[in-house]
């Protein structure tokens, strides 16, 4: 059997958007069936740390609305 790619150990996008094009094009691969099954679970893995990285970004902007609101009363 062959050693799967770590596609885990890649440095994660600084941003949102970087995240998500990244995000939607490995869910593009791996619903056309592009990766290797000994990839997936690799690609499984990326796919849920750039999912962290878009969640995160939106609540941070989230969190600075909220702040942004509540003095503006």
């Amino acid at each position: 059997m062959t050693k799967a790619k770590s596609t885990t150990s890649k440095a994660l996008p600084a941003t949102y958007e970087a995240a998500l094009a990244e995000l939607e094009a490995l869910v593009q691969k791996l619903e056309s069936g592009q990766i290797p099954l000994d990839d997936l679970l690799a690609g499984y893995q990326r796919g849920a740390a750039l999912l962290g990285v878009a969640y995160h970004k939106l609540a941070a902007l989230a969190y600075e609305i909220n702040v942004l609101d509540d003095t503006a009363l």
